[in-house]
């Protein structure tokens, strides 16, 4: 059992005196699927963006548990949850490889940007025809002298629309299978890089995503993030961090969504009694605290495997599947129990459910994961 210190306890009580103001508006904003830039200078101030990043390019210099355990605080105290889905972009896309990867000259130019949120992150990987079939990308960065030139394109690229720094994700050996895959570190304004309309989407509209397009843009070799080749490891290094961080702040949110169906259960009366007191909603109400709390444990024994450098290949699709189809199931539920105010849209729970949804897609389909875990039992499915 994890047992958190006082500085860590201090850290996360700081983050939720910004609660109210992250959450200000967060029905219409998601109503217009706007991403408010006023939230992002408030994020900012928060000093989250910098929790898991090396003192010395203005980070906090925590452990990844650490970083877990204020994201979970985001989750339950922030209710615009397109924010906090773009603030674990931006922590996962960029800082993460950026510190493990990064060479000392794009460290000073980009970590201490993405620390402090005057810079925001993305990456590009996922292709229209490729879906989850990463392997199958048809981006292509051509070495041309002392540069690479990339064309193409990718699709459903998180913070795509407001990004300045991306990690792109492009061939660079045709026949190179994995070790054919090269990351960039791409500027936004580089010439010849293009960003599609936002697109609208069910859930998580505050964050924005489009397509971004590749017009020969050429880039310095300079701009290799690890070494040419070595994609599929920076690619690997950056999701397991991307589990752990996107979905511990929905095991945040599915902390408060329990306390409010605890509260409503105790409070709103049906035939003369709380409706707490009829075990069909009580049943109900239990199920969401245990299936919080398997998620919850799920991620953090993942997380101490991971520091402890296991592997956690089977671990991480478990906690991905366990913590997905409970936000999922949980939201489904808390709008049950509140009835008819659950299915208006003032409330705010008709959008967990269309937040949720997107849990069982991004970060590799649940179907995915179950073909991971079928494949680690020897079933020799998803090869």
């Amino acid at each position: 059992m994890i047992r958190w210190n006082a500085d860590q306890a201090d850290l996360r009580e700081g983050l939720e005196s910004w609660g109210d103001a992250l959450s200000a508006d967060h029905i219409e904003l998601d109503e217009q699927s706007a991403f408010s830039q006023d939230k992002w200078k408030l994020v900012q101030k928060t000093g989250i963006l910098s929790l898991p990043f090396d003192e010395d390019y203005g980070g906090l210099g925590q452990s990844l548990l650490t970083t877990m355990y204020v994201l979970e605080g985001l989750g339950e105290y922030n209710r615009d949850s397109g924010l906090s889905f773009s603030v674990t972009t931006s922590l996962c896309s960029t800082g993460i490889p950026l510190q493990q990867f990064g060479t000392v000259e794009q460290k000073e130019r980009w970590l201490p940007r993405i620390c402090s949120g005057e810079a925001i992150g993305a990456h590009a990987i996922t292709e229209a025809e490729g879906g989850s079939d990463a392997m199958a990308m048809t981006t292509r960065a051509v070495r041309d002298g002392d540069d690479f030139v990339i064309n193409g394109s990718k699709a459903f690229v998180s913070n795509g629309p407001v990004a300045d720094v991306i990690v792109v994700y492009a061939r660079t050996h045709p026949d190179g299978g994995p070790l054919g895959t090269t990351a960039f570190l791409v500027d936004r304004d580089s010439p010849g890089l293009s960003a599609g309309r936002p697109v609208k989407k069910m859930g998580l509209r505050t964050s924005p995503l489009s397509e971004l397009f590749f017009d020969d843009v050429r880039v310095p070799r300079s701009a290799v993030l690890g070494r040419v080749g070595g994609g599929f490891l920076v690619l690997d290094h950056v999701m397991k961090r991307e589990i752990l961080f996107s979905f511990i702040v929905n095991v945040g949110e599915m902390q408060h969504r329990l306390e409010r169906c605890v509260d409503y259960a105790k409070t709103r009366k049906s035939f003369g009694k709380a409706i707490g007191s009829y075990q069909t909603i009580a049943n109900k109400i239990v199920d969401t605290k245990i299936q919080l709390e398997t998620a919850r444990k799920w991620l953090y024994d993942t997380g101490e495997k991971l520091e402890a450098g296991e592997n956690v290949t089977v671990d991480l699709a478990i906690a991905k599947l366990v913590t997905s189809e409970s936000n999922l199931a949980t939201s489904i539920t808390a709008v049950q129990i509140f009835g008819g105010h659950g299915y208006m849209s003032e409330f705010g729970l008709e959008q967990d459910v269309r937040n949720a949804l997107g849990g069982t897609i991004y970060s590799g389909t649940n179907e995915i994961q179950y073909n991971r875990i079928a494949s680690m039992l020897g079933l020799g499915l998803g090869k």
